[in-house]
């Protein structure tokens, strides 16, 4: 949050090219960015002017197959963002791209010239015509197809929170450069910045990963880490003992299908047979217990399986 030497705000321009491709990393995004301003920022009330404005363009991808869940919290995010003086203004081609409980955070609009071609382009403006407040003798779904170049149909919040009737009105147009920089008129604002030597610097925080890895070295008997070698005998080890496993299942199965036999022995058969299952499947289960602890500590040796 800075100003010019002469009080003037900042633009600040987030280059999102690569993270639009991914819409619901950029939801995700979005959602953290206005959730840690709002608890850090102090509760302001209702300003003259907000403190910091943020323009989210192609908003639409924010949306596209966003689970309920993420809407309804970006909602929230939105709805009381306004008391710590944060605006938010969402740029999209088509007001329908943003989903009504959203669009019915917002009470400043600015909607462009919209052209009725095929029948969803009919429903957008439709839409469109019925989220201003009307104007007595403008017929906004006539008008929203008739604006030309640089023209809008705009609406805002008077001083009484109360939207404004929607006005036909002209654009300014922008004051600035129309088009990129050259690289070296980019690096004399980059050095020239309040912020420059700050972002500049990797940081390579330590990772979780890192983390635990180094605990299972330190740990007594964490050892190195099992070779190819003995994962290859580990994974034959734990195949063996699932087969074994299978065919004492299905010979017990096949004993207890066979007919009921006179033969004493037989008790004692399918008896032998159910206990070689339980001895099986709990061999097998503390194999798969040590395989999936040995995947998630590193893969120790033996000693480290030894313990398990």
């Amino acid at each position: 949050l800075q100003t010019d030497g002469t009080g003037k705000g900042v633009v600040n321009i987030l280059a999102a090219d690569r993270l639009l491709q991914s819409p619901q990393l950029y939801a995700t995004f979005l959602l953290w960015l206005m959730s840690e301003l709002f608890e850090r920022l102090p509760e302001v009330g209702d300003l003259d002017k907000p403190k910091l404005v943020f323009f989210f363009d192609e908003a639409h991808l924010l949306f596209n197959d966003a689970p309920k869940e993420l809407v309804d919290k970006v909602t929230q995010v939105v709805r009381l963002i306004r008391s710590k003086g944060v605006g938010v203004f969402f740029v999209t081609q088509n007001p329908i791209d943003i989903p009504d409980v959203v669009l019915g955070q917002m009470g400043n609009r600015v909607q462009h010239a919209l052209r009725a071609f095929t029948p969803r382009d009919q429903k957008a403006v439709k839409a469109a015509a019925e989220t201003f407040r009307q104007k007595p003798g403008l017929d906004i779904a006539s008008v929203v197809t008739e604006l030309g170049v640089g023209e809008a149909l705009v609406s805002f919040l008077d001083e009484k929170g109360i939207p404004s009737m929607v006005e036909r009105a002209f654009v300014i147009p922008p004051h600035s450069q129309i088009g990129p920089i050259a690289p070296d008129e980019r690096r004399t604002i980059i050095t020239s910045s309040p912020l420059f030597g700050h972002y500049e610097k990797q940081l390579d925080r330590e990772s979780a990963f890192e983390v635990l890895k180094g605990r299972t070295e330190a740990a007594p008997g964490g050892g190195a880490a099992a070779g190819p070698a003995e994962k290859q005998a580990d994974f034959e080890a734990r195949l063996k003992t699932q087969r074994d496993a299978s065919e004492a299942k299905a010979a017990a199965d096949a004993a207890r299908r066979a007919p009921k036999s006179q033969n004493p022995m037989g008790g004692l058969v399918e008896a032998a047979a159910k206990s070689a299952v339980r001895a099986a499947s709990s061999s097998l289960g503390r194999q798969i217990v040590r395989g999936i602890l040995g995947s998630f500590l590193g893969g120790g040796g033996s000693s480290r399986r030894s313990r398990y």
